[in-house]
């Protein structure tokens, strides 16, 4: 079935995940990670702290704190594996590439699928080990965040006029 724009609660009748602004998906082999990754997450360099993880996390919509050095991705560190370091303790060693992260020309209906399964939201996206994005599960599970929604959401949030998100 080709790819095609169509409303939200149509989205839901027809089983599609939705991505990349309104395009669907409907079965393995329609779309990869790239179409739905975001492609500029927001990065922590490889010395930052546990404060430096734990302000990125104020932000609600933000799960998955990248930790890189340069374009590589060191590690993946979520909410829950800050509970045994200070603030100024540095956080390289915390987190996992294990289980939180995709190449990005993996198949997207077949990693939403397993998101869903796993009750997974992000996901780092690399390729040769280099951090190229982040898959971002919206909240409602039946798409992913894009580029614009993004960048609307953090206009809304420093107090600009910018377009409402889709969530």
């Amino acid at each position: 079935m080709p790819l095609s724009r169509i409303e939200e609660s149509t989205t839901r009748n027809q089983g599609g995940v939705e991505f990349g602004g309104g395009r669907l998906a409907y079965a393995p082999g329609e779309a990869t990670v790239a179409d739905a990754m975001v492609r500029r997450p927001k990065l922590l360099p490889a010395t930052a702290t546990g404060r430096d993880v734990r302000e990125l996390f104020l932000d609600d919509h933000v799960h998955a704190a990248l930790v890189t050095d340069g374009d590589r991705l060191l590690t993946v560190i979520e909410r829950q594996d800050l509970t045994e370091v200070g603030d100024d303790d540095p956080v390289t060693a915390l987190g996992t590439l294990s289980g939180r992260t995709v190449g990005s020309g993996a198949d997207l209906w077949s990693t939403w699928t397993w998101m869903t399964a796993v009750d997974v939201r992000r996901l780092a996206v690399v390729d040769d080990g280099g951090c190229v994005g982040l898959l971002c599960l919206k909240r409602s599970g039946r798409g992913f965040c894009c580029d614009a929604g993004v960048r609307a959401r953090a206009l809304e949030r420093d107090g600009r006029r910018g377009c409402t998100p889709q969530a």
